[in-house]
């Protein structure tokens, strides 16, 4: 078994004094699982604009797909079995009318711009929406394009001993639709999927977890039946001359840096943070989630994507059909709505209170909308023709509606926005040259971003 906590001379030792050159000599280059077979040149060329090392991007990912017409694109004046049972109240932006049942949003609606003109093509579940609205694109041909976050830790690296990716509080569980919900490395391989926490950082007895995935503390565990003559074999001098090698070189010393942090276990530890500040985002799931993810982008992590709920089977999410298993608008009204009102404001206001908002870009994402007609279980269904996302920080213009939906929310009307376009302004508020390639598969180069998607420059300016 590996012992990552003795070291000697700069040297990481194994246990019976084995070192790090001995485990590279097994030949075990996916132990980590962390292999990268297209690993090319253009890992020189960093596709990063001067000045930017200090930027981050927050993406809550509203899972379940949050109704736009009960919340951000009201429409008071159309028929009742359009514009639901909620009423519009004015906000601290003169621009900006919002659902009466997010209350605190309107406090800071001068933080915050909202997109109400968003549409995608692909299909009305689940996944296919998180696939496409985290990646830009829908994976087709079998290639997996890489999480917003993912291509950011390939273009930009770790600041620190954290992870430059996480993802909090866990990966999202099943859509539905038996499709990757794109919130992996994809073809950047494993090395840019992100860490994880695995934890409910609400829970009374949360503690800081193993800062190494398990999976990959498994593969780090040496077969105790085979020797080292068994393992080591002619491939060995091949191996250690490879680019694999090189690549098991830097990933071995980050996980080790990791797992042995004082800093990055301080970033994870909510009880540094006093009761009160810890109430006011809320004692549930998401909202301290939302302050682990500022403490995590105060202490060097570049982007965190936190998961409002995790999957849209039995448990009460923005998924509004109106009948069990699924949330009715009551629910929503009473439980959702409250939990994630508190959360975000906490976090715009104290992202600006710390002097950290102006560089940390809070992206609200999600699959879709919900069907402009309530159906008779008085709920809304998938809709992905037209939705609501909102940007606030990271060189955002707050207090702004940009795009218009047709009068009963059903199509966009004005200023017409796609996932690649969204995805290509997350990379321009972090200053990423959208001009910039990947290495894609095959070691064919792979646009950062589609021909003809742009940022949504009126955010801007």
């Amino acid at each position: 078994m590996l012992d990552f906590l003795a070291e000697e001379k700069g040297k990481v030792r194994f246990c019976k004094g084995r070192t790090r050159r001995d485990f590279l000599q097994v030949g075990a280059l996916g132990a980590l699982g962390l292999s990268l077979p297209q690993y090319l040149a253009a890992k020189q060329a960093s596709g990063v604009k001067p000045g930017s090392d200090e930027k981050a991007c927050i993406m809550i990912f509203n899972l379940g797909g949050p109704s736009h017409i009960d919340l951000w694109d009201m429409k008071p004046g159309a028929p009742a079995e359009i514009r639901g049972p909620f009423k519009p109240i004015r906000t601290k932006s003169p621009d900006i009318d919002i659902s009466e049942i997010l209350p605190l949003h309107a406090k800071v609606a001068d933080k915050f711009s909202l997109v109400r003109s968003c549409h995608h093509d692909g299909a009305a579940v689940h996944d296919a929406g998180w696939q496409i609205m985290q990646t830009g694109r829908r994976f087709t041909g079998g290639v997996n394009t890489p999480h917003a976050g993912a291509a950011i830790s390939y273009l930009m690296g770790r600041k620190t001993d954290l992870p430059p990716f996480v993802v909090l509080p866990e990966l999202m569980g099943r859509g539905g639709g038996n499709l990757p919900n794109g919130q992996a490395g994809g073809f950047l391989g494993k090395a840019h999927d992100p860490f994880a926490l695995m934890a409910d950082p609400s829970e009374k007895d949360f503690k800081v977890p193993d800062l190494l995935p398990p999976d990959q503390i498994a593969g780090l565990r040496l077969n105790r039946r085979k020797t080292m003559r068994d393992i080591v074999d002619g491939t060995v001098k091949a191996f250690e001359a490879s680019e694999d090698a090189r690549l098991m070189d830097e990933n071995f010393h980050a996980a080790y840096r990791l797992m042995t942090s004082q800093q990055a276990r301080d970033a994870f530890d909510l009880s540094k943070e006093p009761m009160w500040v810890r109430e006011r985002y809320g004692m549930n799931r998401f909202g301290q989630c939302c302050l682990l993810a500022l403490r995590l982008v105060d202490a060097g992590v570049r982007f965190v994507t936190i998961n409002t709920f995790l999957t849209v089977f039995n448990e009460i999410t923005w998924d509004i059909h109106g009948s069990k298993p699924f949330t009715s608008i009551e629910g929503m009204k009473n439980i959702v709505a409250p939990m994630y009102d508190q959360g975000y404001t906490a976090l715009l206001e104290d992202l600006d209170q710390r002097g950290m908002l102006d560089n940390t870009l809070v992206a609200n994402l999600c699959e879709f909308g919900r069907t402009p007609r309530v159906n008779p279980a008085g709920g809304r269904d998938h809709w992905p023709q037209c939705f609501t996302v909102s940007f606030a920080g990271g060189g955002v213009k707050g207090g702004r509606v940009i795009g218009a939906s047709d009068p009963i929310g059903a199509t966009p009307a004005e200023r017409p926005v796609e996932p690649g376009d969204v995805v290509a302004t997350v990379f321009h508020s972090m200053g990423l040259n959208l001009e910039t390639h990947l290495p894609g598969p095959s070691g064919r180069p792979f646009p950062l971003v589609d021909f003809g998607r742009d940022p949504i420059k009126e955010l801007f300016v």
